[in-house]
């Protein structure tokens, strides 16, 4: 791992950066001169101040997104600020482009104030086709993503949804693989941040036959780091106690490890080495652990294979079934802008979820996802995006 950090560290020093501006066209002549700037320019702008809609056709605005973030939970490295989260933000700008084709910038935002995230945000939105916010921490997240889904492009938090289509998409696999059926499995969540919501709320929605909204996992159970959220808690704030609108249907309380037991799902979205081989083997019968934690996951794989873990997943590409948003954001992204959506709605990432679950023809307990660099997923995930955004207008 130190051998990663030194070779990234000389590679981005190198390059001064990893992403680079280029032109569409070349300019050579005074005709060529002419045509991309002034006098020619002056038509298209007549264009769209006459009908705004068609910035699509004579702007970038069509295929650019925006890699918004204050640096306020920069990877598993917490509050570094804006400057330190821009080498995070050029590599996903990176990964649009290599696996979508869609242009994507860093706007890091040097304040965590949200009323001026979303000023800014707003400010910003005629250059950009979809905004990608990215690495801002909870609860302010949710409300900065919520907020924003009325200025008429797609606003998408990827540490929220991003995680939870992969997560689900995935888990279809796995459950399918185990032989368990979704409104039967009993699912422990832990971390209650804004990716643990995300996959709470994806997982309720879902079932069987891929339908929304009808019969989803039968039960979650949340845990935070003070253990099962529950209504007998009373330190919970107000995103915690909405949680319960649609989890722990029995009010159980008590540990992280209370709630394991009997469970078929244990899906870790918080910190490392929480987890022993003997907490695996109080779950059910083949039990299913996404342990995403990075670098370190919630319990390696060999341990949790040594307490009785059918199928282990982790965000790690050095094990077998890595949860990685790269199979989801892109194919989004280009699915959205290819319909023009608005927003980008539950139907769209429900059927963002099924077309990565999809994408894996003969799954197994080592391949209940695709593979990072299988570059047909995004594709596969673009095309179903964008039949649901069109089926919803």
């Amino acid at each position: 791992m130190e051998d990663i950090y030194k070779r990234s560290l000389e590679i981005h020093k190198k390059h001064k950066g990893k992403i680079r501006v280029i032109s569409a066209i070349d300019v050579n002549t005074t005709d060529d001169l002419s045509l991309v700037y002034s006098p020619g320019v002056a038509e298209p702008c007549r264009q769209i101040f006459e009908n705004p809609e068609k910035v699509y056709d004579y702007t970038i605005k069509s295929n650019t997104v925006a890699i918004v973030s204050d640096g306020s939970a920069v990877l598993g490295l917490g509050n570094l600020g804006a400057s330190a989260s821009i080498p995070v933000m050029e590599g996903k700008a990176m990964l649009f482009k290599k696996f979508a084709g869609i242009n994507a910038f860093p706007i890091c935002i040097d304040s965590q104030d949200t009323e001026k995230i979303i000023e800014t945000v707003k400010l910003i939105s005629p250059v950009f086709g979809g905004v990608n916010l990215e690495d801002i921490s909870a609860p302010r997240s949710f409300e900065i993503e919520s907020r924003l889904q009325d200025i008429g492009i797609p606003v998408f938090h990827d540490d929220q949804h991003g995680t939870a289509i992969v997560a689900l998409g995935a888990l279809l696999n796995a459950a399918k693989v185990a032989g368990k059926a979704f409104p039967d499995l009993r699912v422990v969540i832990n971390g209650a941040g804004a990716a643990g919501i995300a996959i709470a709320k994806m997982l309720k929605c879902v079932d069987n036959e891929g339908k929304h909204d009808k019969q989803p996992v039968g039960n979650i159970i949340m845990c935070d780091s003070k253990g099962i959220i529950s209504k007998h808690r009373d330190n919970l704030n107000p995103v915690k106690q909405s949680v319960l609108e649609y989890t722990n249907a029995e009010n159980q309380s008590g540990s992280l490890r209370d709630a394991l037991v009997g469970a078929d799902v244990f899906i870790g979205v918080s910190v490392g080495n929480l987890l022993e081989p003997e907490d695996i083997r109080t779950m059910a019968d083949k039990p299913i652990v996404f342990a995403l934690a990075n670098p370190t996951p919630e319990i390696m794989p060999d341990k949790a294979k040594a307490g009785g873990a059918y199928i282990v997943a982790t965000g790690r590409s050095d094990f077998a079934n890595q949860v990685n948003n790269v199979l989801g954001f892109p194919g989004i992204f280009r699915g959205a802008l290819d319909a023009r959506a608005k927003r980008i709605t539950h139907q769209m990432k429900l059927a963002a979820a099924f077309a990565i679950a999809e994408s894996v023809r003969y799954p197994n307990p080592n391949l209940i996802i695709p593979p990072t660099l299988d570059f047909t997923v995004s594709s596969n995930v673009a095309k179903a995006v964008k039949e649901a955004a069109l089926k919803s207008d």
